[in-house]
């Protein structure tokens, strides 16, 4: 898929339909897009390449708009292999290239290739340039965003942000032209970079600095209009406040009377007016929307039953992803289930007293085995104080 940006910006990436899990570990039932750039201008930039998997339609989609000239430069703004896993091609097809690169690219780049890079390798750091032509690059530093060696680059010419993994989403190009930008941005961006809020929040201020017209991520699609809409967003997630209003309710539940009592739950706030309610069964839907809802919402109600004297297996996995994402920020109650020895509700409490700035509701819910009409006043007060 070749795409005109700019005159001499081309889009030569390319979509996979057939990956099952990004990461091994996102379901993307839209695929995925791995976005390469090429800058033809006097000197010509290739701004990074492709996972392996696409690599033979990438090879094609540039030698194509390279029209018999050369590749002088391969920025390399994140080695992560969905983004470099081409590299060793490029290099073979053009061994006179020059690599740029920060010094973390050039000391990680050895684990993952075997070639020899002597007097073919530029560093850059903060504010340096590089000439094209017409077109200036300027590096700015990413680090943590959400790898050590991340950088982005600013072409002042036609004031384009390649961002690198900033304001990418999945979803492959082809399938996903008129899809809402936000649902699936907001699901990549808290289940790969949720943890690096500091360090995106870095980048936006730096990029504040500059004038943007398009935003070249490199996954989902250009960005070009409306630009101010994606930032706040960014600005939002990464400073981990709340996007909406709403509760979710997350259950874990075995025989299905946990599930009896969330969806009980759920009914009542809709019922008392609360704007957004979603209720989601942890052991069924996909983790990583779950994960993104909870970063959405202001509140949330976890319940789960009891479990080898623990917490239902995923409630835990859920909560220990959240930490691991540093959530933070909100405010949650709890529900437990147990037959004879109820503990799910401590171990859920004890990891969420982990987490930064959660306004944690006193009293825990505990159900035995079957929601009574005696449990109703618990729960009724449950539900009120997160209204």
């Amino acid at each position: 898929m070749k795409v005109t940006i700019t005159e001499k910006v081309k889009y030569i990436g390319v979509d996979d339909t057939t990956i099952d899990l990004f990461e091994s570990q996102y379901v993307v039932p839209e695929g995925v897009s791995y976005n390469s750039y090429v800058i033809l201008d006097e000197k010509v930039a290739v701004m990074d390449t492709v996972d392996k998997r696409g690599m033979a339609e990438w090879e094609k989609n540039l030698i194509s708009e390279l029209n018999g000239r050369n590749v002088d430069y391969l920025v390399m703004q994140h080695l992560e292999p969905d983004h470099s896993g081409s590299i060793t091609r490029l290099v073979e097809l053009f061994p006179d290239m020059v690599l740029v690169g920060n010094a973390k690219t050039f000391a990680m780049l050895p684990q993952f290739f075997d070639f020899d890079l002597e007097g073919k390798t530029l560093i850059v750091k903060e504010g340096d340039t590089l000439s094209l032509g017409e077109h200036e690059l300027t590096f700015v530093m990413a680090p943590m965003v959400h790898w050590p060696e991340v950088m982005v680059s600013y072409d002042s010419k036609d004031k384009i942000l390649f961002s690198a993994d900033g304001f990418g989403k999945f979803g492959a190009l082809e399938l996903t032209k008129d899809a809402d930008w936000a649902c699936e941005a907001r699901r990549y961006y808290f289940n790969i970079a949720g943890k690096y809020g500091a360090p995106v929040q870095t980048l936006l201020k730096k990029a504040a600095t500059l004038e943007i017209d398009y935003i070249c991520p490199l996954h989902g699609p250009v960005l070009s209009e409306n630009l101010g809409y994606y930032i706040d967003l960014y600005d939002t997630w990464s400073s981990y406040q709340p996007e909406n209003k709403g509760v979710l309710v997350a259950y874990a539940s075995i025989h299905g009377n946990t599930a009896k009592v969330a969806e009980k739950i759920g009914e009542m706030l809709r019922k008392k007016g609360v704007e957004k309610v979603v209720v989601s069964d942890l052991a069924r839907e996909d983790m990583a929307e779950v994960i993104e809802d909870a970063f959405r919402y202001d509140r949330m109600i976890v319940a789960a039953a009891s479990y080898d004297g623990g917490v239902f297996p995923c409630m835990q996995d859920f909560l220990l992803h959240l930490q691991s994402k540093a959530y933070q920020n909100r405010k949650v109650a709890i529900v437990e289930n147990g037959s004879w020895a109820p503990c799910a509700g401590k171990v859920m409490k004890s990891i969420l007293e982990t987490m930064k700035n959660i306004d944690l509701v006193e009293d825990i819910v505990t159900v035995r085995t079957t929601m009574k009409e005696s449990d109703m006043q618990n729960i009724e007060k449950l539900v009120n104080s997160m209204i």
